[in-house]
C-alpha cells in the first residue's frame, strides 16, 4: 500500500470537508503502532473538530467516505470517529462521539438515507485516546499534546476490559485480534505508565500465554 498516498487522499477529502470547523485528524491504530496489514487491518482515524455538525453535513461526510473507502486498497479502509474539541477538554468516561464510520456501518449508510452512528459513547475511545497521546500521528492539524491529555489509567483499562469480554470466547478463533488490542500494551508497558509499540506487545503476551491460545 502506498501510504503516503492514501493519507493524503484522506486528508484533502477532511480539510474539504469540515474545513475551519477542523482541529486535526490523528492517526492510531495498527497504521501507528507498526503492525499494520492490507490484508486484515483498516486505517484509523480520530478526527477532532470544534462545533457540531449537522446531520445534513454528517450524511455528506458519510458519502464521501464510502466513495473514498471503496477505492482504498486494504480491505478494511477506513474506521474513524469523530470527537469534539470540548469532549476532549473536559473528559468523562465514556466518551462521546458526535459520529462513526466503519465497514460495519458501510451497508447502513448506503441504504439507510437517515441513518447516522453518531451522538453516543464509546468506553473504547478512552483507549484511542490513550494510544493516540502516546503513540498516535498528527496528520493535520494541532500537534497531539495540545488537544489530549494523558487521562487515568482506570479509564484505558475500563475500555479494554469492555472492550475484550468476549475474549474468552473468542480468542482462539481470532487470537490476533486480541493479541493486538490494547490488552497487552495495557500489561506490559514499562512500570504501566506507557503503550508498546505492538509487535513488542505481542512477543510478550505469547511469552506469558498458555501454549493452546498463542497465535
Amino acid at each position: 500500500m502506498d501510504t503516503p498516498l492514501v493519507l493524503n487522499r484522506v486528508v484533502e477529502l477532511f480539510k474539504e470537508e469540515l474545513g475551519g470547523n477542523l482541529v486535526g485528524i490523528y492517526l492510531h491504530g495498527s497504521l501507528a503502532m507498526g503492525c499494520f496489514n492490507p490484508d486484515t487491518s483498516d486505517v484509523d482515524l480520530l478526527l477532532v473538530v470544534r462545533d457540531k455538525l449537522t446531520r445534513e453535513q454528517m450524511r455528506r461526510l458519510a458519502k464521501n467516505i464510502i466513495n473514498l473507502h471503496d477505492t482504498m486498497p486494504n480491505q478494511q479502509g477506513l474506521e474513524l470517529s469523530l470527537v469534539l474539541e470540548s469532549s476532549l477538554q473536559n473528559f468523562v468516561y465514556p466518551p462521546p462521539f458526535e459520529f462513526h464510520y466503519s465497514a460495519f456501518h458501510r451497508e447502513r449508510y448506503l441504504t439507510d438515507n437517515e441513518y447516522v452512528c453518531g451522538g453516543f459513547e464509546d468506553a473504547d475511545l478512552a483507549a484511542h485516546y490513550t494510544v493516540i497521546y502516546h503513540r498516535g500521528i498528527a496528520l493535520y492539524g494541532k500537534p497531539v499534546r495540545e488537544v489530549f491529555d494523558l487521562i487515568d489509567r482506570q479509564y484505558y483499562i475500563q475500555a479494554i476490559v469492555q472492550d475484550v469480554e468476549g475474549a474468552v470466547q473468542d480468542i482462539t478463533n481470532s487470537p490476533m485480534y486480541y493479541y493486538a488490542e490494547p490488552v497487552p500494551s495495557a500489561v506490559l508497558s514499562e512500570g504501566g505508565r506507557g503503550v508498546l509499540q505492538k509487535k513488542k506487545a505481542v512477543n510478550g503476551a505469547c511469552t506469558h500465554s498458555p501454549p493452546s491460545i498463542v497465535p
